[in-house]
């Protein structure tokens, strides 16, 4: 996520900071630019030329602190683990200038919880991006309890500056995008779980009958089966509600190692 936001910055001629924990990670997210690029060139969506300058565009940092001393902006898009969001953002709060918003890219922890842990609530929001950044129109733009409409409608302009469609949500769990998904997603793997149907069969439904342009467990596997259960957890936690209980199969299969695209093997296997 954090590669595909600093690519749709840079592509729109914004001056992007990106920040990874080394310099070896760092590359790595400069190369999955490059090649995302690439393909867009042989697409003929954009030009070499064009490629080269949303390179330019993209400078990279390891030090968070360095990075936000100067921006306008920060959007943070670390792992669904409250904790280490609040961390970060007592960093970036520090180093960051007064005047500038701070936004996450969460995609279910609560927007308030995360701006207590700075000093300037009203100039934090939520920009929820959808993956894969570049190709995806939808930006959740999520006020926390304390937002500024000021910040809000700089974030909105900042988000169509992107090429993207901003649409506000309120500050409940999930927001609207996984609050209506994982559910779904979830009721999948129970499908599965208690031998309904074969993934392939269960996915064969949901596209075939529902018109659904990929399945809801090779979506689970290209999301995370990680993030998936973050996110199902957030939901049981925040309304108490059993409904959200995420499945045992989703959380052996976690506990397991089998996250689905990015380790090789989830509902489906990859090469």
């Amino acid at each position: 996520m954090g590669n595909g936001i600093a690519h749709v910055f840079g592509m729109n001629k914004i001056p992007v900071h990106l920040v990874e924990m080394n310099e070896s990670l760092g590359k790595k997210a400069l190369n999955t630019i490059s090649m995302n690029l690439d393909r867009m060139v042989k697409k003929e969506k954009i030009s070499a030329g064009q490629k080269e300058q949303t390179i330019e565009n993209i400078s990279l940092y390891t030090d968070v602190k360095k990075a936000v001393a100067d921006v306008d902006l920060v959007v943070e898009a670390v792992p669904e683990n409250i904790d280490l969001k609040k961390k970060i953002f007592t960093q970036v709060d520090e180093a960051a200038p007064d005047n500038a918003i701070l936004a996450s890219n969460t995609s279910s922890i609560s927007i308030t919880k995360l701006a207590a842990s700075t000093e300037r609530p009203r100039q934090f929001i939520g920009m929820h991006f959808f993956n894969p950044v570049p190709v995806m129109k939808l930006v959740e733009v999520v006020k926390g309890f304390k937002t500024s409409d000021e910040t809000y409608e700089s974030v909105k302009n900042t988000a169509q500056k992107l090429g993207k469609t901003p649409v506000p949500v309120q500050d409940y769990p999930g927001f609207v995008s996984n609050r209506v998904l994982m559910p779904m997603i979830n009721e999948a793997i129970s499908c599965v779980h208690e031998g309904v149907a074969t993934p392939e069969n269960v996915d064969s439904v949901m596209k075939l009958g529902m018109a659904h342009p990929m399945g809801p467990l090779r979506l689970a596997d290209f999301i995370g089966l990680d993030v998936c259960l973050d996110i199902m957890n957030v939901l049981y936690e925040g309304f108490k509600d059993p409904k959200y209980r995420p499945s045992p199969l989703l959380v052996n299969m976690v506990n397991a190692g089998k996250l689905g695209n990015k380790t090789g093997e989830g509902f489906y296997k990859y090469d």
